[in-house]
């Protein structure tokens, strides 16, 4: 199973010395910035094609490591080209296989999307702690499970996705993740609005968000739950919405809490939970 690379990103360098590492026979790149090509393929001991029709002769599997809003274009190059039995594969979480290659079907390739549920931050970096993640998989073809077997037996945690649920998945990394940025960004703007700097008040919060993170995922969110809607204090909680002076802050921190006002309840079945929705909602004034 030769494995070519189309797209020399941060994605590209990452899967390509993940499966080089773990001794799977990785061709080389392409890229139409070829001095990237080059580097990855200097990076991983493999080599650089100069076209793409060269690069689809060596390879039994085809992975489009580009961005999302290029994928398609990028197959419908591929298609020039003979692509009987081979495997198209693209990393993107989102797009499911059939959406990322249209056609995809009749050029008699297996299609397969492979998203490693990890932030791969840093090119040269990323790949050692590709073992212990999660690949999520979904795709057509005979070699589904094949893929399965190989991500699994190179320290990966694998699962097989339908189609249908693409979105959803997506959606859950996202909120885990990206959302997670602007939460961020609002409690350092808070914080410097007391006196901190920004290095200050992120430092000021790591010790706070390293803790409740670990023992998030030890016991999950409704144990971990604490704060004022935990305990139902709806002065508090005023207070808070009092300092949000941006809408969106308000609307994100009504939200999320009206959330936990669920939480709460199921671990305080005694909580005064009217009273906290009321003054989570939308236009009140308290």
């Amino acid at each position: 199973m030769k494995i070519g690379f189309i797209g020399a990103g941060k994605v590209g360098f990452s899967l390509g010395q993940f499966f080089v590492q773990g001794g799977l026979p990785v061709t080389g790149y392409y890229s139409r910035h070829r001095g990237s090509a080059q580097e990855a393929a200097a990076w991983t001991g493999t080599k650089q094609y100069e076209s793409l029709e060269s690069l689809v002769r060596a390879s039994d599997a085809l992975f489009l490591t580009v961005p999302d809003g290029a994928i398609a274009s990028v197959f419908a190059q591929l298609r020039e080209f003979d692509l009987a039995g081979k495997q198209i594969c693209h990393c993107s979480g989102a797009l499911t296989a059939r959406e990322a290659f249209p056609g995809v079907e009749e050029t008699g390739a297996g299609h397969y999307s492979i998203h490693p549920l990890f932030p791969l931050c840093d090119k040269t970096v990323a790949w050692r702690e590709l073992p212990g993640a999660f690949f999520c998989l979904e795709g057509r073809g005979p070699h589904l499970d094949w893929w399965a077997e190989r991500l699994a037996s190179l320290g990966a945690r694998v699962r097989i996705l339908p189609s249908w649920g693409k979105g959803a998945y997506h959606a859950a990394c996202t909120v885990a993740s990206n959302l997670m940025c602007a939460l961020v960004q609002e409690s350092v703007a808070l914080l410097r609005g007391c006196g901190f700097s920004q290095r200050e008040a992120l430092d000021a919060l790591a010790p706070l968000m390293r803790a409740n993170l670990a023992h998030l995922l030890q016991v999950g969110p409704q144990q971990a739950l604490t704060g004022p809607v935990e305990r139902g204090d709806t002065a508090t909680v005023a207070k808070h919405l009092a300092c949000l002076t941006g809408e969106d802050a308000r609307q994100v921190y009504r939200g999320a809490s009206r959330m936990l006002v669920e939480l709460a309840r199921n671990k305080h079945p005694d909580i005064d939970a009217e009273s906290m929705n009321e003054i989570l909602k939308e236009g009140s004034n308290r």
